[in-house]
């Protein structure tokens, strides 16, 4: 035996779940981006790819004392260390940055840290990095 509704035909079945496909799929009932068409299109040859810095610095957001690049780096740094590898020394920070399938770039600059010092945050590690931390936070 079949099992299907028993209020509708398998024909007005199928046809109802198409027509609410996109609230299942999607987020919210403002629509999805499940159908092709509602997918923004990309940038032409000619045309610049969509930036959220298109004068190529940040004018907000980035704290006093780091310019946009700086927080981007930080950020991109902080991705490839959790939290279990802090407090930690070099070696358990290059441990879990390769664990965690970071770049070689930061990699070998965890690597050029001095042995035998243990770092509490990602922005204790990325000033002994040589780099700059916000001056002020609140």
């Amino acid at each position: 035996m079949e099992r299907g509704s028993s209020k509708h035909s398998p024909r007005v079945d199928e046809q109802m779940s198409q027509e609410v496909s996109g609230l299942v799929q999607g987020p919210g009932t403002g629509g999805s981006r499940v159908d092709e068409f509602r997918q923004p299109e990309p940038a032409g040859e000619d045309q610049p790819e969509a930036t959220t810095a298109p004068a190529g610095e940040l004018r907000t957001g980035s704290p006093q004392g780091m310019s946009s690049t700086d927080v981007e780096q930080r950020s991109r740094l902080g991705r490839f260390i959790t939290m279990t590898a802090l407090p930690g020394d070099r070696e358990a920070l290059v441990a879990n940055a390769r664990d965690n399938d970071a770049p070689e770039d930061l990699v070998a600059a965890l690597e050029g840290l001095p042995p035998g010092t243990r770092y509490q945050t990602v922005s204790e590690v990325w000033a002994a990095l040589g780099r700059r931390n916000e001056t002020t936070r609140w």
